[in-house]
Formats: C-alpha cells, sequence, structure tokens
C-alpha cells in the first residue's frame, strides 16, 4: 500500500526551510499533498490563489520536483478531515527550533484526539534553513533584502512584484 502524507500550511510564502521537508519527506513517503490552508485566522500576503501558484512553480519549474509524487491544493477544514479525503495518516510538519515544538506537539496531540490513525512525523529542516521563515522573508523583501538564500528564484519575482 502506497503511503500518501498531508503537508499542511500556509506557505506564504514557501521557503527553502519548506522545501527542505517535503525533499526528506519524499525519502520515507510515496505521495504527498502540499496542503495550503486558506483558514481565517492570518491575514496573509498572497491569496490562496497565488500561493498554489507560487508553490507550484518554486517545486516544479524552478526545482524540476515530480509532479506524479507531489500535489499542491487549498483546503479550509481540519487537517484529520484532509487526511480522511486523500486516504492518508500521516501529517507531515516541518521543526525549525526548540521554540516550535511546544505548538506543534500541541497540534499533534489534538489531531490524534480528533483521528487516533492519524501518525504526525516532525521533520527537522538542516541547520542552514532553520532560522527561515516566511515572515522574516517578506519583512526582508519588503525592504528590498537579498532573500536568494531564503527561498526560490519565483518565489523572489512574486514578493518583488507584490512589494513594488
Amino acid at each position: 500500500m502506497k503511503k500518501n502524507a498531508i503537508y499542511p500550511g500556509t506557505f506564504d510564502p514557501i521557503t527553502y526551510g519548506h522545501i527542505d521537508v517535503i525533499q526528506k519527506s519524499l525519502k520515507i513517503i510515496d505521495n504527498l499533498i502540499v496542503a495550503i490552508s486558506d483558514g481565517s485566522q492570518k491575514n496573509y500576503l498572497f491569496s490562496i490563489e497565488e500561493r498554489i501558484q507560487i508553490v507550484n512553480k518554486a517545486l516544479f519549474s524552478d526545482l524540476k520536483f515530480n509532479r506524479k509524487k507531489i500535489k499542491v491544493i487549498s483546503f479550509n477544514s481540519l487537517t484529520t478531515d484532509l487526511c480522511k479525503k486523500y486516504k492518508s495518516n500521516i501529517i507531515l510538519r516541518g521543526l525549525r527550533a526548540a521554540s516550535d515544538f511546544e505548538y506543534e506537539f500541541q497540534l499533534a496531540g489534538m489531531n490524534r484526539k480528533l483521528n487516533s490513525n492519524i501518525e504526525t512525523i516532525f521533520l527537522m529542516s538542516d541547520v542552514k534553513n532553520q532560522i527561515i521563515s516566511s515572515r522574516l522573508i517578506k519583512e526582508i523583501a519588503e525592504f528590498k533584502g537579498d532573500i536568494k538564500k531564503f527561498t526560490t528564484k519565483s518565489t523572489i519575482n512574486s514578493l518583488k512584484k507584490k512589494y513594488e
């Protein structure tokens, strides 16, 4: 049986930290659903349509990932409901630093209470990517700083257009 996993997040925008988690996940699972949240709890820089386009360009145009192994979708539901819809019992979460762990641990516990068949797998990004966050990339881009070390070329272009 193929192992499908859901990698939920806002991806506002996608970073090399996210991409690192995606690369690592493909070593242990067969198919990955990159699930872009359209929840109302956050103020997004990019619309859901823009984020889907940015993630697709980053993964498939810039980095040439295999389209047969990764699907990019949007969602506005519980992640556990998304798992049911895509027949997955794995949720992937990226960890950068110890400060992420408490929130992620709580989230994993809540998801487990909602559906005891779902496992959350935490993947650490490489040390070089642990400082990267979408929030900081947006701030640097807004002030015309160099973000080449943090995200892909097409994502940088999208950020530049947004802050023109």
